[in-house]
């Protein structure tokens, strides 16, 4: 007869690789991780035509999905902020002063994000660009 020490740890040793098997299925089912990329520091700049300086400071995230997204966009920050920096000072007062013109700025910087990622990595990898904070002093 078996005691009943041996026939735990036995049991124990059979069920250990089952346990790690329902563990891989269930991190396989799981939705990849969202990450906001926040890009630091702030991109702070001049914009418009004219004699007159005028400023802007934009806190900016990107989001990404999965750590390998994460990790692709973080090596391209400096090129993606180069690309932004471009955006922001080609811009006017009429273009920063509204929500909805600020709603169409922030479209055409994700979209110009997506851009540069596409050509360097192949694919957009940023879901979304969000504006933590946008100032502009006309």
């Amino acid at each position: 007869m078996i005691p009943v020490k041996r026939l735990t740890a036995m049991l124990l040793v059979l069920t250990l690789p089952l346990l790690a098997m329902a563990e891989e299925e269930a991190k396989e089912g799981e939705a990849p991780k969202v990450a906001y990329i926040d890009l630091v520091p702030s991109l702070v700049g001049n914009y418009g035509p004219g004699p007159r300086l005028k400023y802007y400071k934009a806190d900016i995230s990107l989001r990404v999905t999965g750590p390998e997204a994460e990790e692709k966009v973080t090596r391209h920050e400096p090129l993606i902020r180069n690309q932004l920096v471009m955006l922001f000072s080609q811009q006017t007062d009429e273009t920063l002063n509204s929500s909805d013109s600020k709603e169409k700025l922030r479209q055409e910087a994700l979209k110009q994000v997506q851009q540069v990622l596409h050509g360097e990595e192949g694919a957009p990898l940023v879901d979304d660009l969000l504006f933590n904070n946008l100032i502009i002093q006309p």
